[in-house]
């Protein structure tokens, strides 16, 4: 959006658009209004990156519409939570949408993001922790950061975290996925001199509450700098990343 509007506004300078075309070029910003839903514009430039859309209870065609106006302001698209169902139905509308099915997110990458300054390292404890991770890993490259990822390496069989160790090392920030008791964030915390962003996954048995445990332990971790995001939320801990490493 923001270089739509440095666009319009030299087009006025050079004199090869006047301010009625102007005019109808912004009557969508700084949002636009689908009747269901206030598509945020203007948030690319507040924030540095559009608008999400969060599919879980939408139905596909308030997704595809909202999908359809980011697009066509010529931002970038990233749709979390959708089957792939969803995105048949987007695909529709947006060609050259993609899906990532471990992920259940729809992306779109119409134009580059700036670079992040070094590298997020992404890991599970396990296998079940992989859907939480392809969210994040998606969401970490969308916003212009080199990723590495290093799956099922938790505590069960710690001698597969230090296999790890040497690429881990020289990461910026880790985010580190876990259900079950919730024990790799602090064992990687305890490791490595980076900030640490924790992940609980709702992977476990009865106990592990689907998912409490795990954030609990994590809101307990004895080394110093393990932030926690919610149960479930590698969308959330990759902008958190993609912030720390810009």
């Amino acid at each position: 959006m923001k270089t739509q509007i440095e666009d319009i506004l030299d087009r006025i300078r050079r004199g090869t658009l006047t301010a009625k075309q102007a005019m109808n070029a912004l009557k969508d910003f700084p949002f636009q209004d689908l009747g269901f839903a206030k598509v945020d514009h203007h948030r690319e430039i507040r924030k540095g990156s559009p608008e999400i859309i969060y599919g879980l209870g939408k139905t596909d065609e308030q997704i595809v519409k909202i999908a359809a106006a980011i697009v066509q302001k010529g931002s970038n698209l990233l749709i979390t939570r959708v089957e792939a169902s969803t995105y048949a139905a987007v695909k529709k509308a947006v060609p050259k949408a993609v899906y990532n099915a471990p992920g259940k997110i729809i992306f779109l990458k119409n134009r580059p993001a700036a670079a992040g300054r070094g590298t997020i390292f992404i890991l599970t404890a396990g296998t079940s922790d992989i859907p939480v991770a392809e969210e994040a890993y998606v969401t970490c490259r969308m916003f212009g950061n080199r990723v590495q990822r290093a799956y099922d390496v938790g505590v069960a069989g710690l001698h597969r975290l230090l296999g790890e160790y040497d690429r881990i090392k020289k990461a910026r920030v880790v985010i580190a996925c876990a259900g079950m008791e919730g024990a790799l964030p602090s064992v990687v915390a305890g490791l490595f001199s980076v900030p640490i962003i924790a992940v609980p996954t709702s992977v476990g048995y009865g106990a592990s509450f689907k998912g409490v445990a795990a954030l609990l332990a994590m809101l307990n971790s004895c080394p110093g700098g393990v932030g926690v995001v919610n149960i479930d939320n590698g969308f959330g801990a990759a902008y958190l990343a993609s912030l720390i490493n810009h």
